[in-house]
């Protein structure tokens, strides 16, 4: 028994916790990535991201590729989804080519990722402060 649950109702016996569904493998992968970005070298950066896009959307099991900046461009968000089986293919493969002079260009403040991440997936994304939310209740159409 989860040692705040012995805590708050010492009296509770776990045969009498309802039972929980055991987490499965989500379908899709989603990322928001925050970046923060020299606004001199917002330009650069644009150009580049194009060239990312590009090639992204080759891809098929990439649902959602976008990019967004603030108003004085100096912080950008990447929001991305893909299609579980994806998520490394994309950062081996497609991103692979562009990741040094992306980083030259951005540094990563922060990585939500929202579904099952494998360990594959998880061992891309750790080195980035990756923070794993999973889902628990909800659709997607």
């Amino acid at each position: 028994m989860h040692r705040l649950v012995q805590r708050c109702t010492p009296y509770l016996r776990v045969d009498t916790l309802p039972k929980t569904d055991t987490i499965s493998m989500h379908p899709t992968i989603s990322c928001l990535f925050t970046l923060a970005v020299k606004p001199a070298e917002f330009p650069e950066f644009k150009a580049l991201i194009s060239k990312i896009v590009d090639a992204t959307q080759q891809e098929s099991g990439t649902l959602i590729y976008e990019y967004s900046v603030n108003e004085d461009q100096s912080v950008v968000h990447i929001l991305e989804r893909y299609n579980a089986d994806a998520v490394v293919s994309h950062v081996d493969t497609t991103f692979a080519p562009f990741g040094t002079r992306f980083l030259e260009l951005c540094t990563i403040t922060a990585l939500v990722v929202y579904g099952t991440a494998d360990a594959d997936i998880r061992q891309r994304l750790d080195p980035f402060g990756a923070v794993y939310m999973t889902p628990f209740d909800g659709f997607s159409r």
